[in-house]
């Protein structure tokens, strides 16, 4: 069974930074993507960022494009979510999942949780003064 640990979460103050690692415990060719999530008190999941361990490809949630970064080391098997210029609203926890080995599926099904089936425990990110 596939493992994936977060960690790097914390308080940071409003335009600070944080980065997040997800580290997991095993890769396959066959499971090519990486997602990152969020969920905030009293709020439904939502997608923050995705990568391909293949090619790198990249997609973003609107409201992170231009301050969150996300990236891979494929000999670490570990993804990273570098969060720059946050802001309160960026404040929840933060969860890392193995996207599911369909054929078909692009960066924009990896947009969707339905599209993963293992994650994290999450890590808490609060952005406050």
């Amino acid at each position: 069974q596939v493992q994936l640990v977060e960690s790097g979460g914390g308080l940071v103050q409003p335009g600070g930074s944080l980065r997040l690692s997800c580290a997991a415990s095993e890769r396959t060719f066959s499971n090519d993507a990486m997602g990152w999530f969020r969920q905030a008190p009293g709020k439904e999941r939502e997608f923050v960022a995705a990568i391909k361990w293949s090619d790198g490809s990249t997609r973003y949630a609107d409201s992170v494009k231009g301050r969150f970064t996300i990236s891979r080391d494929n000999a670490k098997n570990t993804v990273y979510l570098q969060m720059n210029s946050l802001k309160p609203e960026d404040t929840a926890v933060y969860y890392c999942a193995r996207g599911r080995n369909v054929r078909y599926y692009t960066m924009i099904n990896y947009a969707r949780p339905d599209a993963y089936d293992y994650w994290g425990q999450g890590t808490q990110v609060t952005v406050s003064s």
